[in-house]
């Protein structure tokens, strides 16, 4: 099984800064499950590409502990940047 749960395309508009320096990939990511490695355990999938460069990406396969543990990261950095948490 596999199934699609959220991606964002890279928007030029929404970050300006991003899209204009030559020292920056602009990316887009997307996040799936699956479930059909070896041990049928379900894991999260990461998947980055920089734009123009679809399938050169990594694609990270995250287990729940390590999805949580990204989850925790970039609600600190949120924080620590003063950024409304969220639901």
């Amino acid at each position: 099984m596999r199934r699609s749960i959220d991606d964002h395309p890279f928007d030029p508009t929404q970050d300006p800064v991003v899209a204009d320096d030559p020292d920056l990939a602009p990316v887009s990511w997307a996040i799936a499950i699956a479930d059909d490695y070896d041990d049928a355990e379900p894991r999260i999938v990461l998947t980055v590409d920089e734009i123009g460069k679809p399938g050169e990406g990594l694609v990270a396969h995250l287990l729940p502990a390590e999805a949580r543990r990204i989850r925790m990261a970039l609600r600190d950095a949120l924080k620590e940047i003063g950024e409304d948490l969220g639901a």
